[in-house]
C-alpha cells in the first residue's frame, strides 16, 4: 500500500452511537456463524443486551449499534477470535438486501463497485465506501462508524466483500494488499486472515484499506444480466429515498454534477449556486459529512465514462459531455482512475472478453 492512497483515503470519525440500522438479510450470516459454534439465537440475543426472542423470528430491521454487540457476543460466547471472518465468509447474494441483485447485473466490477457506493445503505448503516484510483492501483476503503475495538465489524465486511467477490467473478481474484485498522489480535493466530484473504493484512492502519489492480475494474462480471440493470436501479432508487427521506448532501452534489457535466455547469461554483450556498459552505458541509468536491466530480466522470464508452461513443463525444476542454485531458484523467486508456478499456469490457 503507498503513502499516496492512504493520503487520498477519507476519514470520518468513528460514532459509536450512530442511530442506523441494519437489515434483516444483513443479519443471517452472523446468526449462521453463531449457531455453527452452537451459540443459538436466543443466547446470542441476551449475551449482547437484548430480549431472548428479539431475533426470532428474524427481524426485517435491527438498529446498527445492537449488530455491532451481536458481532463481540457471538465471538465470544462462541470462544472464537475470528468470529467476523467467519461471519463474512457467510455472506451471499441475498445478504446485501436488493442492491445485491444489481451487482449480478452490472457489466464490469468496476460498476460493481459504484453501485456499492450507492446503495450499501440498503443494507446496514455501520459505515460507508470510498474508491480511489491512483494510477494502476485501485484503493477501497471502509469507513467505520464504530471505534477499530471492534474488530470483528471489519474483518466481517472485508471478508465479506472477499467471498462475495470471488462468488461474482466465478474465480479466486488476486488476494489484495490489505490494512485494516485494529491490531489483529493473537499474532499466532493471523494464518487465518491468510486463509481468507490469501495474505496477511497490516494491522494497525490509518484506514481499513484493501488495494488491488485497477485493471480489475474493467473486468466483465461474468453472467451479468444487463438486461435487468434499469429496472433494479429503479427499485434501489425508490429503496433509497424511502430508506433516506432528505437527500444528503452528496447526493445532491452528485445529481447536480451529472446534471451540469454536458452544459459546462458542473464547477464548484455552479452546484454551490444551484444548491443556495457559498463555495465555501459546500466545500466545508462535504468535508463535515467526509466528502470533497473534487472526488464526487471524479466518481461522476468515471462512472459516466464508463457508460459512453459501453455505449459506443466517440473519445471526442464523451470528452465534450464530461466537460473537457481537451481530449488529452479526459485520456489522462481516465488513466488515473482505471489504470488504463479509455481505448484500452473499451476492448476489454467489450463481450466475450476476459481477464485482467
Amino acid at each position: 500500500m503507498t503513502t499516496a492512497l492512504l493520503d487520498h483515503a477519507i476519514c470520518i470519525p468513528a460514532r459509536p452511537n450512530h442511530p442506523g440500522r441494519v437489515a434483516g438479510s444483513y443479519l443471517q450470516p452472523l446468526l449462521e456463524a453463531a449457531a455453527a459454534r452452537g451459540v443459538g439465537a436466543a443466547a446470542l440475543a441476551r449475551g449482547a443486551g437484548l430480549a431472548a426472542d428479539a431475533l426470532d423470528p428474524l427481524p426485517a430491521r435491527l438498529p446498527a449499534a445492537d449488530y455491532v454487540r451481536l458481532l463481540d457476543a457471538g465471538a465470544e460466547l462462541g470462544n472464537d477470535p475470528h468470529f467476523g471472518l467467519h461471519v463474512g465468509e457467510r455472506v451471499k447474494l441475498g445478504t446485501f438486501s436488493a442492491y445485491g441483485l444489481i451487482l449480478l447485473s452490472c457489466r464490469d466490477f468496476g460498476q460493481a463497485f459504484a453501485q456499492t457506493l450507492r446503495y450499501e445503505a440498503l443494507a446496514h448503516d455501520l459505515g460507508r465506501s470510498t474508491l480511489t484510483v491512483q494510477g494502476d492501483v485501485a484503493a477501497y476503503s471502509w469507513h467505520s462508524h464504530y471505534p477499530p475495538r471492534h474488530r470483528h465489524l471489519a474483518d466481517s465486511v472485508f471478508a465479506g466483500i472477499r467471498v462475495f467477490g470471488n462468488w461474482l467473478a466465478g474465480t479466486s481474484l488476486p488476494a489484495p494488499s490489505l490494512a485494516l485498522m485494529h491490531d489483529g489480535g493473537d499474532p499466532a493466530g493471523h494464518e487465518e486472515y491468510r486463509r481468507v484473504f490469501g495474505s496477511v493484512p497490516a494491522f494497525g492502519a490509518a484506514t481499513n484499506t484493501a488495494c488491488f489492480d485497477a485493471a480489475l475494474l474493467a473486468c466483465p462480471v461474468p453472467n451479468a444480466d444487463v438486461s435487468l440493470y434499469p429496472v433494479l436501479q429503479t427499485h434501489a432508487e425508490r429503496l433509497l429515498r424511502q430508506h433516506t427521506p432528505e437527500p444528503d448532501l452528496a447526493a445532491q452534489v452528485h445529481a447536480a454534477i451529472v446534471a451540469g457535466l454536458p452544459h459546462g455547469e458542473a464547477r464548484l461554483a455552479a452546484v454551490a449556486r444551484q444548491l443556495r450556498m457559498t463555495p465555501r459552505t459546500l466545500q466545508r458541509k462535504l468535508a463535515g459529512a467526509g466528502a470533497s468536491f473534487q472526488q464526487i466530480l471524479d466518481q461522476a466522470r468515471f462512472a459516466l465514462a464508463r457508460d459512453y464508452l459501453a455505449r459506443g461513443l466517440s473519445l471526442l463525444e464523451i470528452t465534450s459531455l464530461l466537460g473537457y476542454q481537451e481530449q488529452s485531458a479526459f485520456n489522462h484523467a481516465f488513466r488515473d482512475w482505471a489504470g488504463i486508456n479509455p481505448g484500452a478499456w473499451r476492448e476489454r469490457s467489450a463481450p466475450g472478453t476476459r481477464g485482467l
